[in-house]
């Protein structure tokens, strides 16, 4: 029998801890300039104040189809100082489509608790040019200096930015490549990075299964990955197999590993924010890397054996729902000002409950899964 879902005791009552309040500053004509045409990727000059502290940035609209909500999301980089906080830039997200306000969030501090290395990300209000513009997400970048912050050197990054990342000869359309490394933006390292990362590709696809058993650990950290692969399979990032990762290869181990990415659309919606079944993602995932992997019985059995521990420990209501009740009560209070999100106090306030039954039913299909599996 699976745990009851209870009621969170704090979702409705004020948290005393208030969220720090980001001032961004951009000057009218060159706002006027983003509103124009939301799809330029030249950034404009801003100030960005935090803690009384002024910063000069570059900002920039970030996102693809999220670039059409009123609510609109930013890429900030720090020129004066160039970095801030050990970072030359952040992410201010919306969550727009996100009536909890709180997925992403929640998804990298649970990727985090299985052993993934994950992006920071913490709520924030955002004040623009003296007019509140609501409760943010600040997302910290994946680049050299998240890694710095680690103690880790870094050899590339790349940033899955399409359904093309999927390790595949084929690209989203069913079509032939034109280039193994469609599908990735280059956010960090040479082109000797790049002609590995083709290689790797071009292995995944053509090596025979007793081949691949023994050459895909000189390119990529199973262990890391399955343990990648069973987060996404929890949260059920539906995109998340072929998108919305970075793909990193540090010094320490000379291996690729996978890192989350923009995880609003998790714990039971979609990118649109509308409900999606519980077993709507399979206990697998998809793309062509995770199906060669798990087509090895090592493999597969440690994959097995890794997402059992998960579901009986971190995907949880016990593990999970101290940490839903701590976001949404810091939250609340300043939703009520927040001029996109504040007439939908109601659905945020029944979105914990919503989250934590979406845990119960989907830790029940994955275990009865993974009897089959």
């Amino acid at each position: 029998m699976g745990p009851t879902v209870h009621l969170l005791q704090g979702v409705i009552h004020v948290n005393e801890t208030n969220l720090q309040t980001y001032k961004l500053f951009i000057r009218p004509q060159d706002l006027s300039a983003l509103k124009e045409n939301i799809w330029s990727d030249d950034p404009v000059t801003g100030s960005l104040t935090i803690n009384n502290k002024k910063l000069d940035i570059d900002v920039v609209y970030r996102g693809s189809h999220i670039r059409k909500f009123k609510k609109k999301s930013y890429h900030v980089q720090f020129y004066k100082p160039k970095t801030y906080r050990g970072a030359t830039e952040i992410h201010l997200n919306a969550e727009y489509k996100d009536p909890s306000l709180i997925r992403n969030k929640l998804s990298f501090d649970f990727f985090s608790s299985i052993g993934v290395l994950t992006p920071k990300a913490k709520p924030v209000v955002l004040v623009l040019n003296g007019r509140q513009e609501g409760v943010y997400m600040e997302l910290e970048a994946v680049d050299e200096n998240y890694f710095k912050n680690r103690g880790l050197t870094i050899h590339s990054i790349f940033y899955a930015v399409d359904g093309d990342a999927n390790f595949s000869l084929i690209n989203d359309d069913r079509k032939p490549k034109n280039s193994l490394d469609l599908g990735y933006e280059v956010k960090y390292g040479t082109e000797e990075e790049q002609l590995l990362l083709n290689e790797f590709i071009f292995k995944t696809n053509t090596l025979t299964k007793a081949e691949f058993e023994k050459e895909i650990i000189k390119y990529v950290d199973v262990d890391k990955y399955l343990k990648w692969l069973a987060g996404v399979v929890c949260t059920q990032n539906y995109d998340g197999f072929v998108h919305n990762y970075a793909l990193c290869r540090t010094e320490n181990t000379g291996l690729f590993e996978v890192l989350p990415w923009d995880y609003d659309a998790t714990w039971g919606r979609d990118v649109h924010g509308k409900e999606m079944d519980y077993n709507y993602v399979r206990i697998e995932g998809f793309n062509t890397l995770s199906a060669r992997i798990l087509d090895i019985s090592n493999f597969r059995s440690n994959y097995c054996s890794l997402l059992n521990d998960i579901l009986e420990n971190q995907f949880t209501i016990e593990f999970m729902e101290p940490k839903i009740a701590d976001l949404h009560g810091k939250i609340r209070p300043h939703l009520l000002t927040d001029p996109y999100k504040r007439d939908y106090i109601k659905n945020f306030d029944e979105e914990p409950q919503f989250i934590m039954q979406f845990i119960k039913d989907r830790n029940a299909f994955l275990q009865a899964e993974l009897k089959k599996f």
